[in-house]
């Protein structure tokens, strides 16, 4: 990997960051428990209990990949950056570019 395509990898994560730290904040609210003695009806507080399940799988989603984006555009300028960890071979940059926080190439990842 050159240093452009490292250049353009790091700007990537780095907007990708941006977006899930907003995407928490905004789930981070809708995880809020419903008060017992809100006036919501039985369905209704049903259907809102199951977004906020929805919605806190989404966030612990967000926090994770969140996670692992920020370790490597930590990692993004170290030699072994974009190598498979399993076989050594270089990941694509296709692969990097949609997924950044890879570790494996798509053979090892199957």
């Amino acid at each position: 990997m050159n240093a452009k395509e490292r250049a353009g990898l790091r700007r990537r994560m780095e907007e990708e960051i941006t977006t899930l730290r907003e995407t928490i904040a905004a789930l981070e609210t809708q995880v809020d428990p419903v008060a017992p003695d809100a006036a919501v009806g039985r369905l209704s507080r049903l259907d809102t209990m199951q977004s906020q399940a929805i919605a806190g799988a989404s966030l612990t989603n967000s926090r994770r990949r969140l996670l692992r984006l920020e370790l490597a555009v930590r990692r993004v300028d170290e030699a072994d950056f974009g190598l498979c960890e399993d076989c050594g071979e270089p990941i694509p940059v296709a692969r990097l570019l949609a997924m950044p926080e890879s570790t494996l190439c798509v053979r090892c990842a199957q």
